[in-house]
């Protein structure tokens, strides 16, 4: 068993407890198209695997990269519901790679971040992907901030960040010319990166070890084969059947799910907790016109909000030299809502009747309303990024693009900011690893993480 997974019991699994002190910059659009991957030769309707990861984003790619490079005799497939690999959250974030700083010191969260960090790194130096290791500062612009930019900085050594400093304003001006604050913390370990590059580069790792890719297989039906005569040998081989929509399937032995949006709802496909729920909120960012981004150098981000660590606009490179500002944080009335008016009555009514998300608005009432009108009126926004920028003016800025984030929460209404893994009972249950939760820093995180599936899933199948 991982050490520090707390066991909730038989409904759920294990978890590590979730706490205040995270904080995401994980949306934006999906970067240009990228070489296709192949399907690995086989055919849904005929294949069978040992192990099953289902979602071909980051961290279900780089856990099956990692447990066909530690267990290259298994055969291990990944199965993804869109034609193409890592296009929601990992294409849609903003290629942040976060040092560690914000997360409660001894969590999973500051070991697997700062550790992923590192590995994230080394990792692009070895296969030639661009990065620019551009730093960032967090900075108060308001005399009441400063204690909790101290505290935030001493998170940060406990947490074992590179190079942390804590700087005035003169220093500031130094880093950052156009930038107004009275002290900051300096990141230089901060970088960016794009993320979906990353993820492709590990689903070609996989590929390359003999792991195959299944893309357009929306997964619908997850049960235990039925034995016959046709199938009896395989339905003792591999007992689970993976169905999709188009009633193509795979039989397996293990499942690990990897599901981000969906999370919840394939773990109640196979008959496992239902909960958390996963909230989908909607974050749209700015852009900074090209004449103006020589305002801003590195990442400039405000002095989190323990209550709400997902919240702050801030300002944030890109690899294509461009600047995003964002991003807000308003309810999606779809799961893969990236419009304003996207809208499912499926996911709709799962939001109000199955989440805590009512009592989550009522407990937070005016920080709603107050994201919901600097998503209609920019001038809000802009006020805002003049904290820290004066010179920005609204004639400097135009509408950019959004992600959507899965963000779980509790039945109380209560964020869950930790990273939650779970498996449940009875003879499906126990041949699968959910992971439930994996917000920001999940893309930094995801070889760390996907190192920490890989030892569960070997303790946990006996492989």
């Amino acid at each position: 068993m991982v050490p520090a997974l707390r066991y909730l019991g038989s409904a759920c699994g294990w978890v590590r407890g979730g706490f205040p002190g995270g904080f995401s910059a994980a949306w934006g659009p999906a970067p240009g198209r990228h070489r296709p991957l192949c399907q690995g030769g086989r055919r849904a309707s005929t294949s069978s695997f040992d192990v099953v990861i289902i979602g071909g984003g980051i961290v279900g790619l780089a856990s099956a990269r990692a447990l066909i490079l530690r267990h290259p005799a298994l055969s291990i497939g990944v199965l993804e519901k869109e034609k193409d690999l890592a296009i929601h959250q990992t294409g849609h974030n903003s290629g942040v790679i976060h040092s560690g700083i914000y997360y409660k010191p001894d969590s999973l969260k500051a070991k697997l971040c700062v550790q992923g960090a590192a590995l994230l790194y080394e990792y692009c130096n070895q296969k030639g992907i661009s990065y620019k290791q551009c730093g960032k500062l967090i900075v108060a612009v308001e005399q009441e901030e400063i204690p909790r930019l101290q505290a935030l900085y001493e998170r940060g050594l406990q947490n074992g960040v590179q190079g942390l400093r804590l700087i005035q304003q003169e220093d500031i001006k130094k880093k950052e010319p156009y930038c107004r604050g009275l002290m900051a913390v300096d990141c230089p370990y901060t970088g960016i990166v794009d993320y979906r590059q990353v993820a492709l580069s590990f689903a070609q790792d996989f590929q390359e070890a003999g792991g195959s890719v299944l893309t357009n297989f929306e997964v619908k039906d997850i049960e235990m084969a039925k034995e016959s005569p046709s199938r009896s040998k395989d339905g003792m081989k591999y007992p689970v059947v993976i169905r999709n929509t188009k009633g193509e399937e795979v039989q397996c032995r293990y499942v690990v799910t990897c599901a981000g949006l969906y999370s919840d709802r394939i773990s109640e496909l196979s008959g496992c907790n239902p909960d958390p729920q996963i909230v989908p909120f909607r974050g749209d960012y700015l852009l900074l016109k090209p004449e103006k981004c020589y305002l801003v150098k590195g990442n400039i981000y405000p002095v989190p909000d323990s209550r709400f660590p997902f919240l702050g606009v801030h300002f944030t490179p890109r690899m294509d030299g461009s600047i995003w500002l964002g991003p807000n944080a308003v309810l999606a009335f779809k799961r893969e809502g990236y419009k304003p008016f996207d809208f499912s009555a499926r996911d709709s009514m799962d939001i109000i009747t199955k989440s805590g998300l009512i009592k989550l608005v009522f407990q937070n009432l005016s920080y709603g309303v107050n994201e919901m009108y600097k998503a209609c009126f920019l001038s809000v926004t802009v006020k805002y990024l003049q904290k820290f920028i004066p010179e920005i003016t609204i004639n400097d800025i135009i509408r950019g693009p959004a992600g959507v984030r899965a963000q779980a929460l509790d039945r109380d209404g209560n964020l869950i900011e930790d990273f939650v893994f779970d498996g449940g009972v009875g003879v499906i249950g126990n041949r699968i690893l959910h992971v439930r939760n994996a917000p920001s820093p999940a893309a930094t995180s995801s070889l760390a993480i996907s190192g920490m599936i890989a030892d569960e899933v070997q303790q946990r199948f006996k492989f």
